[in-house]
């Protein structure tokens, strides 16, 4: 009779169940610790969309909508990173997104003087206008995702698709902010938490997107696309009163041009002109970075560093700046906005100057920090002058037409930074350095005088 062999120890480590049994609790408790986190930063998120008043006028759903918005956008980076800027020879590269933003800027150079009587005509339908930029980058998501796998040519009339959406997103959220205002927000503050919102989607979103791009870009983005799906359905949910346009009045885009005499009877400052020729410096020189930073920290990277960790500081120090200009912007308020867009114009102009100059690590990061402040300081003191100085009947068509001026000057950076030399970095930085420092010059010269002339006390 053969001898059975002993039975296992309950505690030894031929205890398959036993100690599948621990690891299974173990887990249990760290999906309900995951769990009872999710829950309560979901709950935070919500009362901070919602708080003051946001809930009820419908600005949180408009938070909730950005967040997802610049979610998307941060996934579709990471993944064209991983594609266009990398996987395609620089030259090749280059081309193909000179050839984007030519086609970019050619929509808002050629339809911009059409835009405002679009909106205007179309007022009825800013949710629905809102909610086709989302959906048309969802489905661009889709197609980039089949052709990043397939190698597909459609990768790049997709990507262009997306870039273009995202522009145009801009401009139809500014007409539909004004209708959503708490009581007790200005357009400065409600400008400042809605940049904040982005800020924290954006920061949210890129690691999921990063750890999404590691299993191959195409699940980046089809991560962005649920993103922008979930996007389109808050921007169609959107209050019915963001369709209303109940004592709005039509401004046309040479109204924000000059001292005209159209101009002067709308009751619009020279003040709001001034500061949106101050952020149109800004918004270009940002255009310039963000494509100039891309290939010349890849062609030309610093000594000892990777592109990819470079990119990622400047990146970071942009996002960086930007979160800390919009604290010191909802800080500041709007208290002397004239003087804050003309000062970070000047600062922008310095730092730019100093990185041709010191073309080193630590300026390009410094530069990229400032950058992000400036603009998210001009840009809310811009708001702040529109809030003040712009009657209400025809501040929301002011409000997106500006925000039409500035993706255009944002385009028309970006295109400049395609066309310098990545040899030399301190060639593409002068001339960009020349040319804002030019720029400052003639808006302080043309803005001797006048700023504070025509600017009336008025509060909306």
């Amino acid at each position: 009779m053969d001898e059975q062999p002993p039975p296992p120890r309950p505690d030894g480590p031929s205890d398959p169940p036993g100690r599948a049994s621990r690891a299974a609790r173990a887990g249990g408790r760290a999906a309900r610790s995951v769990g009872r986190a999710s829950t309560g930063t979901v709950k935070r998120a919500r009362r901070f969309t919602q708080a003051k008043g946001a809930g009820e006028s419908g600005l949180s759903r408009l938070l909730e909508m950005h967040a997802f918005n610049t979610a998307g956008d941060a996934a579709v980076a990471v993944s064209l990173a991983g594609t266009l800027f990398f996987t395609v020879p620089t030259g090749e590269a280059r081309g193909q997104v000179a050839q984007f933003l030519l086609l970019t800027m050619l929509p808002f150079a050629i339809v911009a003087p059409v835009i405002g009587p679009f909106l205007d005509r179309f007022r009825r339908g800013r949710r629905w206008s809102i909610g086709t930029t989302m959906a048309v980058r969802a489905f661009c998501c889709w197609v980039m995702s089949t052709a990043v796998q397939d190698g597909s040519y459609a990768l790049f009339p997709a990507a262009l698709g997306c870039l273009v959406a995202s522009k145009a997103y801009g401009v139809t959220r500014a007409a539909a902010v004004p209708r959503v205002l708490p009581r007790s927000f200005t357009l400065v503050k409600a400008n400042s938490r809605i940049s904040l919102t982005g800020t924290i989607g954006a920061a949210v979103s890129a690691p999921i997107a990063v750890g999404a791009a590691a299993l191959g870009a195409e699940w980046a983005l089809r991560y962005a696309f649920v993103l922008f799906v979930v996007a389109t359905v808050l921007a169609v949910l959107l209050p019915s009163r963001v369709d209303s346009a109940a004592g709005e009045e039509h401004v046309a885009m040479s109204s924000l041009r000059g001292d005209s005499t159209t101009r002067r009877k709308l009751g619009i400052t020279f003040a709001v002109v001034h500061g949106l020729r101050c952020n149109t410096g800004l918004r270009f020189l940002s255009g310039f970075l963000t494509m100039f930073m891309a290939f010349v920290l890849r062609e030309s990277p610093f000594p000892g560093w990777q592109p990819t960790v470079l990119m990622g500081l400047v990146i970071g120090a942009a996002g960086v700046g930007n979160t800390v200009g919009v604290l010191l912007g909802s800080v500041m308020g709007s208290r002397r906005p004239e003087t804050t867009v003309v000062v970070v114009l000047a600062a922008d102009a310095a730092l730019v100057t100093l990185a041709a100059v010191v073309w080193a690590l630590p300026t390009a990061v410094l530069l990229g920090l400032t950058v992000g402040v400036c603009q998210s300081l001009g840009k809310l003191s811009l708001d702040a002058l529109i809030q003040r100085d712009v009657p209400e009947a025809v501040r929301t068509s002011v409000f997106a037409r500006s925000e039409t001026l500035l993706q255009l000057s944002w385009v028309v950076g970006g295109f400049l930074g395609l066309g310098v030399g990545l040899q030399t970095p301190q060639l593409g930085l002068g001339i960009t350095a020349v040319v804002l420092v030019v720029w400052f010059g003639l808006v302080a010269k043309g803005s001797l005088g006048r700023v504070d002339a025509d600017a009336p006390r008025r509060v909306g």
